[in-house]
């Protein structure tokens, strides 16, 4: 790998661009002998390119320096959904060549147009996954994870895990010592598994229940109490089984499932902004015990309470 070329459009986003430059158009370090690429930025029309945080960039290669690049990286933007149709096909052109394609975060878009995501795995910001899977059917979108590298597409979840997803690209082209040595200088952890969940809370789906929204309301000041269905059931003035199939209706998913992630969002509210031990929080929002918590904690989080807290807590902090 010798050649690095990264395509940006108008409403370019600088962090996602400026998270490729720095993993790949690194200067030589006498100390590092770090490998050194031919970077280039390129865009469908040379000149101005709008930023998207109130200042532009003047780029002065057009798509041509795609041709030959070993890898092309797609730098994130505004109107994510809508690309260039040149910049598409030379990207296109690009993976069929056998060259490395990156996206980093929304960028992902720009491969699915490409139809480089049918049949691969790939991942783009949490907050887009489901619009990712719903644009591109025939991809396996991973919205939990912080990266994917699915043969030579490499697809990252935007900010700090586009650094991420560059540093184990480097890895696997050049070796640990070299992806570890570039870390080390931009001052990261030398890995981060691409597995690893995105570090974000996952955002409950509005609810819009007709008649049964006043009993959401009471459970979720009684989570901390058993609220089987048949407690539920009553609460409602139903049968068991009406109540089952109606608040299926109203909700789009069970009782138990309703619970459980009511469950882990005051969890996560109180390992964000209490000192409380772990097994006082289990208990507090109705899993009885640490354990339980947390197995649903991650089942629905991908992570431990404790690592929540230490990367969300404030308590100790305040």
């Amino acid at each position: 790998m010798k050649k690095v070329a990264v395509v940006v459009q108008d409403g370019a986003h600088m962090f996602g661009l400026g998270a490729i430059c720095e993993v790949w158009a690194e200067r030589y370090h006498h100390d590092d002998d770090n490998p050194v690429f031919d970077f280039t930025v390129c865009t469908p029309s040379p000149g101005r390119v709008a930023g998207s945080a109130g200042f532009d960039l003047h780029v002065e290669h057009g798509l041509d320096a795609v041709a030959d690049a070993d890898l092309v990286c797609i730098g994130p933007k505004d109107d994510f959904r809508d690309h260039h149709p040149d910049a598409v096909a030379a990207v296109a052109a690009a993976a069929e060549r056998g060259a490395y394609v990156s996206a980093h975060c929304t960028g992902v878009w720009m491969l699915g147009l490409a139809g480089l995501l049918d049949g691969r795995e790939c991942t783009t910001h949490w907050r887009y996954g489901d619009l990712l899977q719903r644009d591109f059917p025939g991809a396996t979108v991973r919205p939990e994870v912080l990266y994917v590298l699915d043969d030579r597409v490499l697809t990252g979840a935007g900010s700090a895990a586009g650094i991420d997803a560059s540093l184990h690209l480097m890895r696997t082209v050049f070796g640990a010592g070299v992806a570890a040595t570039a870390a080390r200088r931009i001052v990261m952890p030398p890995h981060r598994d691409g597995g690893q969940a995105q570090f974000v809370r996952a955002p409950l789906a509005p609810i819009e229940a007709e008649s049964l929204s006043p009993l959401l309301a009471w459970a979720i000041e009684h989570l901390d109490e058993s609220l089987t269905v048949d407690r539920l059931a009553a609460q409602a003035h139903m049968s068991p089984r009406t109540f089952a199939r109606r608040f299926r209706d109203e909700t789009g998913t069970t009782p138990l499932r309703w619970v459980i992630t009511q469950r882990v969002s005051l969890a996560s509210e109180l390992l964000e902004h209490s000192d409380l031990p772990i097994e006082r929080v289990a208990e507090r929002v109705g899993f009885g015990n640490a354990a339980t918590l947390r197995h649903h904690f991650h089942a629905t989080l991908g992570t431990t309470p404790q690592a929540y807290r230490r990367t969300f807590g404030v308590a100790a902090v305040s």
